[in-house]
């Protein structure tokens, strides 16, 4: 659990530390996994009946890119805000572990990719574009269309 301390009319700061593999089940990404660890820091603010909680979660992910299917990393940061009801503290303490980790998941790009301009894999032999071109003809006419290929001009 990732309790924080929230104390009246006072701004605390919290820093946590811990393995990806213990935070992160296998099942947590669709694709890929955190590796190494996870640092989570921030403030919880505390003023009359406001309760902010605010921080940056700095983690590494090991994903297959979408289009070339390479194994990749990406160090990523992200941050996090949140008002919560007084009545949710218990003795001065908040668990943040499933804010932490709605954060990671909403955070998550819907495509993973090893560079923005990945050139992905040639669909005819298969090599990894990225790594060199092929002398491969790619030009594919939808045969429905090849008799348009005789008419000229």
């Amino acid at each position: 659990m990732l309790k924080v301390q929230i104390f009246k009319g006072e701004i605390v700061p919290f820093t946590f530390k811990l393995s990806a593999e213990s935070f992160c089940s296998k099942d947590f990404l669709d694709n890929g996994k955190f590796i190494g660890e996870i640092e989570i820091s921030g403030e919880t603010v505390n003023e009359n009946e406001n309760v902010v909680i605010r921080g940056k979660i700095k983690c590494c992910k090991e994903f297959n890119c979408d289009r070339c299917l390479a194994l990749s990393t990406e160090k990523q940061i992200h941050d996090f805000e949140e008002e919560i009801d007084s009545a949710e503290i218990v003795e001065n303490l908040f668990d943040i572990e499933e804010l932490v980790r709605d954060t990671l998941i909403a955070s998550q790009s819907i495509k993973n990719l090893c560079k923005v301009d990945c050139k992905g894999l040639c669909p005819v032999c298969g090599q990894n574009l990225n790594d060199g071109e092929c002398s491969c003809e790619r030009l594919s006419v939808d045969p429905r269309l090849a008799p348009l290929m005789n008419f000229k001009n």
